[in-house]
């Protein structure tokens, strides 16, 4: 009876040539986030300009669509969300060189105070400390010391809210000009919040005694 036999040596060749090598496409290959992102920009660009890049587009124009489309981008996350480029912004939080907390200030005379002396950047601070505090009375967000304003937003997702973190983290954390203009902002987003965080009283039904 004939049987198949295997011609070891052949194998052993077919083995060390790398067109066999069919298992290596099946293989997962780490790619870091800045390839992935620069591939899918690459392919873009060619779906794009595919037809022309050979012939018109030379390279240094094509990295410098990339980069464009790449600085649109963190332009676009910036407007929404200052605090990710904001320098040591959840390690230094809240507090600052005076005090971290919340409770026993007179936020009114403090506001008035700084204001007076044209402390804008401080009355700015004071009138988001004292928004925390009127959340934190009326149990829409857990403040604690440990927390950062993105945590709160989370908490609390009203839009006036929103806008009122960006302003202080943008003065806080971002050197952001602030003056009076920006204080009567802060000021009308935070009486915007609180009418929106007023629960309505409901009457009981009954007749008139």
């Amino acid at each position: 009876m004939d049987t198949l036999s295997c011609d070891t040596t052949l194998l052993s060749l077919m083995r060390s040539n790398p067109a066999y090598d069919y298992s290596h496409e099946l293989e997962t290959q780490e790619v870091s986030l800045m390839d992935w992102i620069w591939q899918k920009i690459m392919e873009f660009l060619n779906d794009v300009f595919g037809e022309i890049t050979g012939n018109h587009i030379t390279t240094p124009l094509i990295v410098m669509v990339g980069l464009a489309l790449i600085g649109l981008v963190l332009w676009f996350l910036y407007k929404k969300r200052p605090e990710l480029f904001l320098r040591n912004a959840k390690r230094r939080m809240l507090e600052d060189e005076e005090g971290d907390t919340i409770y026993g200030i007179d936020f009114d005379k403090e506001i008035q105070l700084a204001t007076q002396q044209g402390d804008y950047r401080g009355a700015v601070r004071w009138v988001y400390l004292q928004t925390l505090r009127y959340l934190s009375d009326t149990h829409q967000i857990d403040w604690q010391l440990y927390k950062t304003p993105t945590q709160y937003e989370y908490e609390c997702r009203e839009e006036s809210f929103r806008e009122l973190t960006n302003h202080f983290l943008r003065v806080r954390y971002g050197h952001f000009e602030a003056d009076t203009s920006l204080l009567d902002e802060m000021c009308r987003l935070q009486a915007t919040l609180k009418q929106k965080m007023v629960v309505p009283v409901t009457q009981e039904e009954g007749g008139e005694a």
